[in-house]
């Protein structure tokens, strides 16, 4: 490798981990949000927590990545201009290709390496989140039940714990028990010890007064207790939801969409989604491609490239804006899946073509020049 590719490499790189690891962590940030509360109400493990988050992560940086490698690319080759770098690489012969080929070898890098994120570690990270998500919201302990907060589960149990002691005793404790459609129970404690058994998750309640009422006779009746076992039963509040779009390989949406049970909207949703799993590397090189190529084969401006930096980051706007919209509407209309493929390599070989005729007019240009002078 020529150690002008290594130079630029190295910059480009800097700026791509710059702008892609500060992006992240603000994405981070947001995203964080939504468990927040999970740590503050319901007492969920700080390490839980940020491996949820965690989890989000590869979703983010295949998203980020290529607005990432523009950002950077378009830096770097703006820098080379604006301390006459670029000009002195033109000057000795340096075609504009030569001078892209970094931007391009480090587009392709990201491409292979977003072919793994997109289609092993998304479906590995979404698959790991919704079983911890699950886990989480299922968990019948502190992180369920909430202190000074009514609890109601889907089994017409609702639950009021008044506050949980260091040692997980909980005090001022009040059940409500609706699983018997004919009657209705209601059990107040001072104290109590949640328990964990085969059967389910129960409380042994101390100290408190168990009161029935039958719902169709109207009778009344009600009992004090030092010692008092309540079965919570299935008292599960969220269902294990089913394997997402995202947690599927490229191979197995192909799959699900082949199906004869699937109906026609979901198949097409299968297919878009397979396809633009195909389609997203790649605009890592493309994007690459649109922020350097612009730069490359403008010509030089003492006032600065400001049209031309418009211009390319308009283009790159434009080619995901688009991207987003044929995608949503690959989901309805599978012949909208060409469009895809035509917004993604159509830049590039745009780009690619302009490259490889700016060496020739320069040489052009620098002959009118020998012969007027």
């Amino acid at each position: 490798m020529k150690k002008l590719d290594v130079y630029i490499m190295k910059q480009i790189m800097t700026g791509f981990l710059l702008v892609a690891l500060s992006l992240m962590a603000m994405l981070w940030l947001t995203q964080s949000l939504r468990f927040v509360e999970m740590v503050t109400d319901k007492g969920l493990p700080v390490y839980l927590f940020v491996e949820m988050t965690s989890l989000l992560m590869p979703r983010v940086f295949s998203i980020l990545s290529p607005i990432a490698l523009f950002v950077a690319v378009m830096f770097v080759y703006n820098r080379l201009i604006t301390d006459s770098e670029l000009v002195v690489m033109k000057a000795v012969g340096i075609s504009s290709v030569v001078i892209a080929r970094a931007a391009i070898i480090i587009g392709l890098v990201l491409a292979l390496f977003n072919v793994f994120v997109l289609n092993i570690g998304i479906p590995a990270a979404e698959e790991k989140f919704r079983d911890l998500e699950y886990e989480v919201k299922n968990s019948f302990s502190k992180m369920m039940l909430r202190e000074g907060a009514f609890t109601s589960f889907k089994n017409n149990m609702t639950i009021f714990i008044d506050k949980f002691d260091s040692d997980g005793v909980a005090t001022g404790i009040l059940v409500s028990d609706g699983k018997n459609p004919r009657q209705k129970e209601v059990t107040v404690a001072e104290r109590g010890m949640l328990e964990y058994t085969e059967e389910g998750p129960k409380i042994l309640l101390k100290n408190g007064t168990r009161q029935v009422m039958d719902k169709k006779s109207g009778q009344f009746s009600s009992m004090t207790f030092d010692d008092y076992v309540v079965d919570f039963g299935d008292v599960s509040v969220a269902r294990k939801k089913d394997k997402s779009v995202r947690e599927r390989s490229i191979s197995e949406l192909f799959e699900e969409a082949g199906k004869p049970g699937v109906s026609e909207k979901n198949a097409l949703s299968f297919k878009a989604e397979a396809h633009r799993r195909i389609l997203a590397p790649w605009f890592n090189l493309v994007f690459a491609l649109l922020a350097c190529t612009g730069l490359l084969i403008a010509n030089f401006n003492r006032r600065g490239q400001g049209k031309v930096i418009t211009i390319s980051i308009l283009a790159m706007v434009a080619v995901q804006a688009l991207d987003m919209t044929y995608a949503n509407l690959a989901r309805k209309y599978g012949w909208m899946v060409i469009l895809m493929y035509v917004n993604c390599f159509l830049p590039l070989l745009v780009a690619g073509g302009l490259l490889l005729k700016t060496p020739v007019f320069r040489r052009r240009r620098a002959k009118e020049i020998d012969n007027e002078i």
